[in-house]
């Protein structure tokens, strides 16, 4: 017993010394310390969409095959859709101050069951971030090694998302915060090689004008009016990597430093205007130093070799350190995936979605198997993608977009139904019909050109996780309906109530036996514990005590409010079971605790209950379903045999009850 201890001693050592001190949820600075400011949400956020800039212009540039002065047209609709798309988002903020990504929008403004489409669009694609950020992050890095290192690129890929999956279960700020100079190393060297490039190079804008007009004049004459949209529009499509990360503001809201609204319209403002000057920015270089792709390098490196050219040494060791920023900037916004992936699956989880243990948190206030789930689910797609980044971004280009069209659609509805209310409502309705009409474009086109180059593989995911999504709420569904049953039951009195029964049942002996019952709300679980103890035991226990634990979720875990709303719930039911017990003549008492473990609250309860009642066995419920199975026990949460495990440890005797539905 004391080897265990000692074991378990140097565990949990090991895990406050890489993950860090458990963080108190009633430090009334808490909820500052673990939000954001607009700079370190455009940070921890868009770099996501910062980092597309590695890949958007480029696919999109090299589409246009030789009539390379079409990308002016390109770049101006790159632009206008990145302001489209972000104001209908800052529409979405106010409309949903809490926190209003692709789900919550699609569920809230359509139906639950196109937000949950939604929901799974997004998750997916969160975990294609993580894993095209990551590959492509290890692309640029390897381009600097020998190839005989490149045999380690799969490696260095896994110890970089393990490396931010520890980063993410220390909480958002750290992660946020250690990312800081690679994001601000990244901005500053290509604004400085941007601005260098369009200057040196103003004074052939008209020698580019003239042959933009050849260029349109070229294609008209061979294809036609329709050749030349298609020729634009097919570019345009191409480009789609380029916004994604955009919608990663609207969903992170609650994590935002008060005034959230006004923070996160702020950081999406940031977001758009640095996205759409590097975009357009690089497009327009590439036009302005006519470059060409050359085998093994990105058209980045490139443009950046030819812009750099007349600086001598100084010049390399510049585009070194800027190639180096892209690939730090892509692990930047790997992180996007780790800040929102979880928080989708925490809003599913809360509506039995999926399962319920995605939305509880961890000692330090983050939902860690969320953390966990997008990181192994974006190992896996490197390992059975092998890190191929041109394979990662067609899988990723589909998934962003349907939770796009899903959102506008909601917000194009809500401003129509609300049309009396709101004097605006043409303005913003406008805008989101806009955004909507965009990104079904954008969608089709790219569906359209790369199905049969790994877009239907990601239509083929989204579709199995739907119907996964589905049965998991269908379980939840019919559990719902036995649980109500449950709670209409009556409970099953003592025999011997008539016979001890007393006035006065707080002058009980502590002594007396003790039956110490778990219990989670005023309910059937409850109650027919309670009656299965009477039941089993008779008039064997003088004192009953009970015991409720409020759990800190991602539901709860939204301002201090919300946490003293909890407390006061859980006093709330306790107390009715220690009224109901004191009717029968027995001695009642209670203890409550709020925290993120239920187990962890009731170890810390236990020994306190032992010392004023001495003679005490503890308790608990669990309801047992007829299709118990593996499934059954992963979806549902077994708390009562974690605790008699942990008390056990302890010397103290425990009973689990079983209670049929």
């Amino acid at each position: 017993m004391q080897n265990d201890e000692e074991h378990g001693s140097k565990l949990k050592a090991l895990k406050t010394l890489i993950i860090g001190k458990p963080r108190n949820p009633f430090d009334s600075d808490i909820f500052h310390k673990v939000s954001l400011i607009a700079l370190f949400a455009w940070v921890g956020l868009g770099s996501d969409a910062m980092s597309s800039a590695s890949y958007g212009p480029e696919e999109a540039y090299l589409a246009l095959g030789s009539h390379v002065y079409l990308a002016i047209f390109v770049a101006l609709s790159i632009v206008l859709t990145i302001f489209v798309i972000s104001t209908s988002y800052s529409q979405i903020i106010e409309l949903f101050p809490t926190g209003g990504g692709g789900y919550l929008v699609a569920s809230k403004l359509l139906s639950p069951s196109l937000g949950m489409i939604s929901g799974c669009a997004l998750l997916i694609d969160y975990v294609l971030t993580i894993a095209i950020s990551i590959a492509s992050g290890v692309d640029a890095m390897m381009s600097f090694l020998p190839m005989s290192l490149h045999i380690f690129k799969l490696g260095f890929a896994f110890f970089v998302i393990v490396g931010i999956i520890l980063l993410n279960l220390r909480g958002v700020k750290e992660s946020v915060i250690f990312l800081l100079p690679i994001f601000a190393l990244f901005i500053i060297a290509h604004v400085i090689l941007i601005l260098y490039g369009l200057a040196t190079h103003i004074t052939i804008v008209p020698t580019v004008v003239s042959a933009t007009t050849t260029d349109v004049k070229s294609v008209l004459s061979g294809a036609g009016l329709s050749g030349l949209l298609f020729l634009i529009l097919h570019s345009y499509s191409m480009g789609a990597g380029t916004y994604t990360g955009i919608e990663a503001v609207s969903n992170a809201v609650p994590v935002m430093r008060d005034p959230k609204v006004k923070t996160a319209k702020r950081t999406m403002r940031l977001m758009a205007i640095s996205l759409a000057f590097m975009a357009a920015g690089l497009m327009i270089t590439y036009i302005l130093y006519n470059v060409a792709p050359v085998q093994g390098k990105t058209l980045n490196a490139v443009l950046f070799q030819n812009i750099t050219s007349s600086w001598g040494p100084l010049g390399h060791y510049f585009v070194v350190a800027t190639l180096i920023s892209e690939a730090g900037l892509l692990f930047v916004a790997a992180q996007t995936g780790f800040l929102d992936g979880p928080r989708v699956l925490a809003n599913m989880a809360l509506d039995r979605w999926v399962p319920t243990r995605f939305a509880t948190l961890s000692d330090r206030l983050v939902t860690q198997n969320g953390v966990l789930i997008m990181g192994i689910s974006a190992l896996v797609m490197v390992f059975l993608t092998q890190g191929s980044v041109k394979l990662l971004i067609v899988l990723y280009s589909i998934a962003v977009f349907i939770t796009f069209i899903l959102s506008q659609a909601g917000m194009v509805r809500h401003w129509w139904k609300v049309k009396k209310e709101i004097k605006e409502w043409k303005r913003k309705f406008i805008i989101n019909g806009i955004g909507l009409i965009l990104t079904v474009l954008i969608l089709l086109s790219v569906i359209t050109v790369k199905f049969n180059e790994g877009a239907w593989v990601t239509l083929l995911i989204i579709t199995a996780f739907v119907g996964v999504v589905v049965l998991i709420r269908r379980h939840y569904d019919s559990a719902s309906v036995l649980i109500k049953e449950l709670n209409a039951k009556f409970i099953i009195s003592p025999h011997c109530m008539n016979i001890i029964k007393n006035d006065t049942p707080d002058k009980a002996d502590m002594q007396e036996k003790t039956a110490v019952l778990l219990v989670n709300g005023y309910n059937g679980l409850g109650i027919q514990a309670l009656s299965s103890i009477f039941k089993l035991f008779d008039c064997t226990y003088k004192n009953y005590v009970f015991i409720q634990i409020g759990v800190i979720d991602a539901g709860v875990f939204k301002g201090v409010e919300e946490i003293q709303k909890l407390q006061a719930e859980v006093s709330e039911g306790v107390d009715k079971y220690v009224k109901l017990i004191t009717s029968y003549g027995y001695h009642a008492d209670s203890f409550t605790s709020v925290g993120t473990d239920v187990v962890e609250e009731i170890t810390k309860l236990a020994p306190a209950i032992l010392e004023k009642y001495p003679n005490a066995v503890f308790f608990g419920g669990q309801i047992v379903f007829p299709d118990d199975s593996m499934i059954t026990r992963w979806l549902h949460n077994y708390t009562v045999f974690a605790s008699q495990r942990r008390l056990y440890k302890d010397g103290i005797p425990f009973v689990v009850l079983p209670i049929k539905v």
